[in-house]
């Protein structure tokens, strides 16, 4: 299995503890976390726009997948990684490059205006990956 992720999305994942913008999105959310968690060898195409992720977005919210704004985090989120559009590589390598490339305190500069920031679920999550734990378990639906 392949999985197709922009570069917010390698953030929003370490942070995912069941929140979504739907109950279909966080389902879509849930599935794509517990792959990445269970086989960190899953092979992660990098993509510009709407991903894996996005295609589950309600229909009835204003979509921001596609906003300048995202493409920008985006953007500087990869580069920072050292990753660029196309490339694909495993979810441990991944893992790997956020480890030495990010710090908890960098979310809320980076993350500044998502919804979900605030919650402080982004930072604990990195903080879990750049002490060298893996993804946690998530709670029962």
């Amino acid at each position: 299995m392949k999985i197709h992720l922009r570069g917010h999305h390698l953030l929003c994942l370490l942070g995912f503890r069941g929140m979504g913008y739907s109950p279909g999105f966080a389902a879509n959310m849930r599935n794509v976390y517990e792959q990445l968690r269970e086989s960190p060898e899953t092979e992660v195409t990098l993509v510009k726009g709407a991903d894996d992720l996005c295609s589950c977005f309600p229909a009835d919210q204003p979509n921001h997948c596609d906003t300048p704004g995202v493409h920008a985090k985006d953007d500087a989120i990869l580069d920072r990684l050292g990753l660029t559009r196309g490339e694909t590589l495993s979810w441990n390598s991944i893992v790997q490059k956020i480890r030495v490339s990010y710090v908890p305190e960098d979310i809320p500069v980076l993350c500044h205006s998502c919804p979900w920031q605030p919650y402080g679920v982004c930072e604990r999550g990195l903080s879990l990956i750049v002490s060298g734990q893996d993804l946690p378990p998530l709670p029962a639906t």
